[in-house]
């Protein structure tokens, strides 16, 4: 597994951000189950590793965001997907 102790093995650099993204749900209001190819890209995230650049990266590890629907890079370490991102891809933390 990629992340240990709740660390990832990925650490972003300068102004980047890893983001894990949050699959939308399969179905619709309705119940009508949605095939993959008919999904929308996911636009929110869990940050999991910052850089190390404190001055611009507003967001920490386990803050929720939205980023515009093709933002990123997308990687995939040890069978788990990610997105490496400018910090200000981020458009937005979600409050709970």
């Amino acid at each position: 597994m990629s992340e240990k102790n709740g660390k990832v093995k990925i650490e972003p650099l300068g102004a980047r951000v890893l983001v894990r993204p949050v699959e939308a749900e399969g179905t619709t209001p309705s119940g009508i189950l949605l095939p993959e190819t008919a999904k929308e890209k996911p636009q929110m995230g869990v940050v999991v590793a910052v850089g190390d650049d404190d001055e611009t990266i507003n967001v920490g590890v386990d803050d929720r965001v939205l980023y515009p629907k093709y933002a990123g890079t997308e990687v995939k370490f040890e069978g788990v997907e990610y997105l490496l991102m400018e910090s200000s891809d981020i458009l937005a933390r979600v409050l709970d």
